[in-house]
């Protein structure tokens, strides 16, 4: 059983060959939960380090559909891990109540594939805020 409390990689279906190029799923069997909201970041400087917060409902996926992105997240009870995502079929599933710091390659595109639509008020943008759930 799969644990969506903390964070993991998921691997989509690749399709295709290298003389033709690859096209990657994402549908209802390969996801954990049902989307509502799909946006993507691009153009991001290398020396800008993006995230910085966390969600109270929010779950994620992440996927570097270009260049690579180093995602570095961190649990309520304080487990921290490192994630680099390089390749356009691999996604990152960030569960809620998940910190999250994330640093581009001047060409990246991620793509985000969000559980709830966009609400201000699931953010938690104050680190020692988010900790206090950890106590």
């Amino acid at each position: 059983m799969i644990d969506y409390t903390s964070p993991f990689l998921i691997e989509f279906p690749k399709i295709g060959e290298s003389s033709l190029g690859y096209i990657s799923i994402a549908e209802n069997e390969n996801l954990p939960f049902v989307p509502k909201r799909i946006y993507w970041t691009y153009y991001t400087p290398e020396e800008v380090e993006r995230g910085g917060h966390s969600h109270y409902d929010l779950q994620q996926i992440l996927i570097a559909v270009a260049g690579r992105i180093q995602v570095t997240t961190e649990l309520t009870n304080g487990s921290k891990e490192t994630f680099l995502l390089d390749k356009p079929n691999i996604g990152l599933y960030i569960p809620k109540m998940c910190w999250r710091d994330m640093k581009y390659s001047h060409n990246a595109v991620q793509i985000c594939i969000a559980s709830i639509e966009y609400d201000e008020q699931d953010y938690i943008r104050d680190y020692s805020e988010f900790l206090k759930y950890g106590q």
